[in-house]
């Protein structure tokens, strides 16, 4: 597996972070970057926006994440 730069651990996490949110959406109807800085505050549009341009970014990257 390729060693992951800098912009690509963050880009995962965001990920992550973004996954687990829509996870407790669907199954808690919760929300918890809203709870945590606010429903649809300029905080909570900035996460996710990020969380958005690390997908895009992950997709991007995606054919030398997975060379060996």
């Amino acid at each position: 597996m390729p060693k992951l730069s800098s912009l690509q651990w963050i880009a995962l996490i965001l990920l992550i972070v973004g996954g687990l949110n829509w996870g407790l959406v669907g199954l808690f109807d919760f929300d918890l970057v809203a709870a945590i800085f606010g429903m649809m505050s300029a905080l909570s549009r900035i996460v996710y926006i990020l969380v958005g341009l690390s997908a895009i970014y992950i997709l991007g990257t995606l054919g030398r994440l997975t060379k060996g």
